[in-house]
């Protein structure tokens, strides 16, 4: 190693040898997607030359532990090694080819420059020895240095993406060197090889056809198979096998399979790991949200050999996009849209990529938005898609053609089963309707707001055994939260002969695979209703007059409308379902949602506009306006605050104290790899441990209630809130400033 020319510090690593990895990757990524719609020769070059300019000595005082100021940025000065007459007149290069090579290595550390381009010629010139002492033999006779930076290909602070193809070929190569860069700096593949699902895949049929011979892959997942080439749009009711289908749909390519919640992928990364893929999971399998790595401290602790899962590998592999198959949310990889600084490697990623995309209906008008968005992006770029739904809005498919998306006609896969016998009561949902259909039996109650869930629940205990009668909503700290998904699901399951009721919202509709004899709901919207029903008779034939009680409220009409649920939606669903009575197929289900999502008709509700304005805002902002934080708070759009009400923290004081002492050890410069390993898995699950304690609440509710402040470290606090709380029922009278909020009308 050559301490004269380092790359990085912490290891130390010279410019030759970083290089020489990235050069490593290249030719992995190369081999295993070598259909990637890239110039290779261009990515090639960006990688030799993308570092050069450390050579600099203001940078290498700085990695000695030095700093002078006046540094120009090592990219910048990267660009006078680059020999571009000869790219033109030898290897064929056009002006544009050269210009995305510049701006690829300008930029490829995003940040905006402050220099003169007579800085920049001074620190060349400084160079010039430092240039002639070095050796590297990748670079053979096209070892060379300008006098400056040619003004042809790069200016200060200008940008590619007037031309729609220029600005595509500069995230493809900028994206895929940033993507090399990060894995070779953090010594990990770019890209593992997908020759396991298939094998692993066929193993599940195997094992399944152990038990009845007949069993075969059916018509839906055959499909899939099929059309593994095509961007494709299903309809699938509950039970035919979805999550099979979209990895058979995968084969061996890369793919990402984005579900809306935490808790909906935390269980099919877990079906997937337990049941498909049991092998080397750090190398095939990731899930990627906002709690990964403590999902995967979770993972290696339950494992029978702990030192089986790299847990620090495994985590960079997964941030890096580097493994085969993610499970994902929506946000983690679809950000993109917004053309933020550094946004090119995800789409550069999802180029050669394929994307399942489950419970489409489940997402708001502002993640459609950015979806839709997205798509059209990555299928310009060669991606694909699959969209695997049990109900498919019109609407949707409507958007996808208006941006120019391309897919095979929707194919809907239904069966003659009868599951759902529907009653519609033209009233506010009670507790008596309820109490007199209890009967030993597992009933669920499912409510559009927490203040009628908790209604609901309070008027039932006074009927029956509190220890029967269960209350699940977003209110409850995350340590009783878990609790009660993981109860729910234990009396859904349908070998559980148990009985009881639990009262939930709308967060049961898509993440919990459960089955319940008897459901009681309030109407929502159409798509809503159906999603619920499929928590009712899940897998079974129907056996009973009713077993979908369906409450559309009445002259009050149902809670939640006219504030997160979109009022005309709601009265157009409460016409949809008023004349059926009795037996409803999947087929009438499919047809009632096709009829009612249409673009003619919902085209005046504050839906529909909210898609078309999030639309127009992401594309009217400009190409890297935005840096990454700001990014993430508009892509969220989420107003929540995490608190810790005041009752918990007052019981659990000295946990989080302790808690609070390990979160503010300090990194010791002694510690050895081993240590500090050990410590930042001490950190993070001493910040799980406070975490269990919060729950996030809207943040004007927050901004409004009387509270405290609970400081963990320097640049984290979480709010002690006013307020009555207890495993029961959940946050409760909340103490306000001044003007009191029904905060429980706004939540579900």
């Amino acid at each position: 190693m050559n301490e004269n020319y380092l790359a990085k510090s912490i290891p130390k690593e010279d410019i030759q040898t970083h290089t020489n990895n990235l050069l490593r990757n290249y030719e992995k990524l190369k081999s295993l997607y070598p259909n990637i719609k890239v110039n290779w020769s261009l990515l090639y070059n960006a990688c030799l030359y993308h570092d050069l300019g450390k050579m600099n000595l203001k940078f290498q005082s700085r990695i000695h532990g030095k700093k002078y100021p006046g540094e120009i940025p090592h990219g910048v000065l990267s660009l006078a090694f680059i020999n571009y007459k000869k790219l033109r007149k030898v290897y064929g290069y056009s002006r544009n080819d050269i210009k995305i090579l510049f701006h690829s290595i300008a930029y490829h550390h995003d940040r905006d420059f402050d220099f003169e381009i007579e800085d920049v010629e001074e620190e060349i010139r400084n160079m010039r020895e430092q240039f002639n002492n070095f050796h590297y033999d990748k670079l053979g006779e096209d070892k060379f240095l300008a006098d400056t930076i040619e003004d042809s290909y790069f200016v200060k602070n200008d940008r590619i993406y007037d031309d729609e193809d220029s600005f595509y070929n500069y995230i493809m190569v900028k994206g895929l060197l940033n993507r090399l860069d990060y894995s070779a700096s953090a010594y990990v593949d770019v890209e593992n090889k997908n020759d396991f699902l298939q094998p692993s895949l066929n193993n599940l049929l195997k094992g399944w056809q152990e038990k009845d011979s007949k069993l075969k892959w059916n018509e839906l997942q055959e499909y899939m198979i099929k059309n593994r080439n095509e961007n494709v749009i299903v309809i699938a009711q509950t039970g035919m096998g979805k999550t099979e289908a979209g990895l058979l749909w995968l084969g061996e390519d890369k793919g990402f399979f984005t579900l809306p919640l935490k808790s909906a992928i935390n269980s099919i990364y877990n079906r997937i790991r337990e049941n498909i893929v049991t092998e080397n999971i750090e190398n095939r399998v990731g899930m990627l949200h906002s709690e990964t790595y403590s999902k995967y401290i979770e993972v290696q602790e339950k494992s029978d050999n702990k030192d089986e899962i790299n847990l620090e590998n495994y985590y960079t592999k997964t941030k890096q996009l580097s493994l085969p198959l993610t499970i994902c949310t929506l946000d983690q990889i679809f950000d993109f849209v917004y053309r933020y600084r550094g946004f090119e490697p995800k789409l550069a990623t999802l180029s050669y990529s394929k994307i399942i995309i489950d419970e489409i209906q489940m997402y708001s008008s502002d993640l459609l938005a950015y979806l839709l968005l997205g798509l059209s992006y990555i299928s310009k770029l060669g991606g694909k898609f699959a969209i695997l739904t049990a109900t498919l809005p019109n609407i949707v498919v409507d958007l996808l053609r208006s941006e120019n998306i391309k897919f095979q006609n929707i194919k809907v896969f239904i069966n003659d089963r009868i599951r759902h016998s529907i009653k519609i009561e033209n009233k506010e949902i009670n507790s008596e309707d309820i109490f007199k259909r209890y009967k030993n039996n597992k009933i669920l109650i499912i409510c559009n707001t927490v203040k009628a869930a908790t209604r609901i629940y309070k008027e039932l205990v006074k009927k029956i055994n509190d220890k029967e009668v269960n209350l699940l909503h977003s209110n409850f700290i995350k340590k009783d939260r878990a609790i009660k998904e993981s109860e729910i699901q234990e009396m859904g399951d349908k070998k559980n002969k148990s009985h009881g009721i639990w009262v939930a919202t709308q967060i049961v509709e898509a993440s919990l695979d459960i089955d319940f004899d008897l459901l009681f709901t309030e109407l929502s919207d159409l798509n809503g209703l159906f999603q619920r029903m499929g928590r009712c008779y899940r897998d079974r034939d129907l056996d009973v007059d009713y077993n979908c009680f369906v409450y559309t409220g009445g002259q009050k009409g149902c809670s939640g409308v006219g504030k997160f649920i979109d009022k005309d939606i709601f009265e157009f669903s409460k016409e949809a379902i008023k004349d059926i009575s009795g037996i409803i197929n999947e087929k009438t289900k499919v047809e009632l949602v096709s009829k009612l999502y249409t673009t003619e008709k919902l085209s005046e509700t504050q839906y529909y506009k909210d898609i078309i304005e999030n639309i127009k805002y992401v594309k009217s902002i400009e190409c890297y306006e935005l840096d990454k934080t700001e990014m993430q708070k508009r892509f969220r759009n989420i107003d929540s605050v995490t608190i810790i009400p005041k009752k918990v923290y007052e019981e659990n004081i000295e946990t989080i104290n302790s808690c609070k002492n390990i979160l503010n050890k300090p990194f010791d410069k002694n510690m050895s790899d081993k240590e500090r390993k050990s410590l930042k898995i001490e950190k993070i699950k001493s910040r799980n441990s406070i975490m269990e304690f919060t729950v996030s609440l809207y943040g004007r509710i927050v901004r409004n209630a009387e509270s405290k402040t609970l400081n963990l470290n320097k640049y984290e606090q979480i709010p002690i809130l006013e307020c009555d709380y207890n495993n029961k029922t959940g946050v409760e009278n909340i103490v306000f400033k001044s003007k009191k909020i029904d905060y429980s009308e706004l939540t579900f």
